[in-house]
């Protein structure tokens, strides 16, 4: 009876370890990651007269501000077909800001809505 017991504790914690690890895993997939540091950050151009910058990876969050054609932002993730897009203080001047933004540095774009930019040839090519 008294080795059942410890068994049982022991399976108890073995399946905590294993949860933990399980957290630990999916947290560490949940990050975007790039290939190298080397690598340059990829980048995205609004080709059409605006594009909507929105809170959330969805359209019916809000939308934060709109971005005028040409503006070139740094693509911090991807979920799906959104893009996460890092919003700079130059926004406030270029865009037309559709919600102040005080404490956000990041906002989401649907992909249809950019087009990538491709990084340039490095030179003596």
């Amino acid at each position: 009876m008294h080795s059942g017991v410890i068994a049982w504790e022991f399976g108890r914690a073995g399946r905590r370890v294993a949860a933990c690890l399980l957290v630990l895993i999916g947290a560490q997939l949940s990050v975007p990651q790039r290939a190298s540091s080397q690598a340059p950050a990829e980048r995205v151009r609004v080709p059409t007269s605006h594009a909507n910058v929105h809170m959330g990876p969805s359209s019916t969050t809000e939308v934060l501000v709109l971005v005028p054609r040409g503006t070139v932002l740094t693509v911090l993730g991807r979920d799906n077909e959104w893009i996460q897009i890092g919003l700079t203080p130059d926004l406030r001047k270029s865009g037309m800001v559709m919600r102040w933004y005080k404490n956000e540095d990041r906002g989401w774009m649907h992909d249809s809505t950019v087009e990538v930019v491709k990084p340039a040839a490095p030179s003596g090519t």
